[in-house]
């Protein structure tokens, strides 16, 4: 299962990021999807490394495998979980 979440609607309300981004993680997790696909839009890539800060918190570092960079978009990451 692949899940999706665009920021461009809330890009400039961080409060509203990080609940966003709390629920299509949580959301992974409760429905154990194997991808998450985050598009903060190419921009100044203000978004995009505030996304990263958040992936990079422990406590969520914790609950995925990986992340990739979208190379050929780079307004676009990849989030990856692995279940066993």
């Amino acid at each position: 299962m692949k899940l999706k979440l665009d920021l461009h609607d809330i890009y400039n309300k961080g409060g509203e990021i990080d609940r966003a981004l709390r629920g299509i993680i949580q959301e992974a997790v409760q429905k154990k999807a194997t991808e998450v696909e985050i598009i903060p839009g190419k921009g100044s890539g203000q978004l995009k490394k505030k996304v990263l800060r958040f992936l990079d918190q422990k406590e969520i570092k914790a609950l995925y495998h990986r992340i990739d960079k979208d190379a050929k978009n780079h307004g676009r990451l990849f989030v990856y979980f692995r279940w066993k």
